[in-house]
């Protein structure tokens, strides 16, 4: 029925039809890349790019939160296009995952702290509450004023 391009060329949006039923669809396909990104780990490997990697880590942080699966995709979709826009072949995890935390900071901040400790590695509860404060701090949030914020 409709074929639009996406996502920079990228993407090749089609709104279909069945013949048999008469239901509308929509696929977006992705042209295959003949050059791989690879990701280099802290260890030092190189392992090629897989968003479902990605994908997985932010479903994790996601989970049983007010985050829709397009919030989700949404978010790859921004880690994606901060890696291209920066990188031909290589990327550092470090780079992923903290554009991962950019983007997610503002979907949901507890979904954020849940991503941030494991990216992070805290070795113990204080490097914790100093990422939950810093994160309180850029929301502007002071002491429990929120929390009465529509009662004053």
């Amino acid at each position: 029925m409709d074929s639009r391009s996406s996502d920079l060329g990228r993407v090749i949006r089609r709104r279909r039809q069945c013949a048999e039923c008469g239901r509308r669809f929509t696929t977006h396909e992705k042209v295959a890349e003949s050059v791989k990104l690879y990701v280099e780990k802290k260890d030092g490997a190189r392992v090629p790019y897989e968003r479902e990697k990605m994908l997985a880590g932010l479903r994790k942080a996601c989970y049983k939160r007010p985050v829709a699966a397009e919030q989700i995709q949404e978010v790859a979709d921004e880690v994606e296009e901060d890696i291209f826009r920066n990188f031909d072949r290589e990327v550092s995890a470090s780079f992923i995952g903290e554009s991962v935390m950019r983007h997610l900071r503002s979907v949901d901040k507890v979904a954020y702290i849940r991503f941030a400790s494991v990216y992070r590695d805290f070795t113990d509860a204080d490097e914790l509450i100093e990422e939950v404060t810093e994160s309180i701090r850029q929301a502007g949030y002071v002491g429990q004023a929120r929390l009465f914020k529509d009662e004053m």
